[in-house]
């Protein structure tokens, strides 16, 4: 599936943004939190949140006040994406 949101991403001349923490929720860590269920890579900016079965919700906060539209799972073995405007996996 694909929809409006990742029209850039499924270009050929976009590459990935590089994740802001390697090993964990970027704003969790900075409020002294380790608890979070999964992670998400935001792929406009490569800012890593946790997801919305997690205490903070980070990645669906983080979308939403920057109109960031489209993550991926920053989970290993996994490579689905979310569009937050449209709600569904693309």
């Amino acid at each position: 599936m694909t929809c409006a949101h990742t029209v850039t991403f499924d270009e050929g001349n976009w590459s990935e943004p590089a994740p802001d923490s390697a090993d964990g929720c970027a704003d969790c860590r900075a409020i002294g939190d380790d608890v979070w269920a999964h992670l998400r890579l935001c792929l406009t900016c490569g800012h890593v949140g946790c997801c919305d079965s997690s205490p903070h919700r980070h990645a669906t906060a983080h979308a939403k006040e920057h109109d960031h539209a489209v993550v991926r799972s920053f989970e290993p073995g996994e490579a689905w994406r979310w569009c937050y405007v449209d709600e569904r996996i693309v």
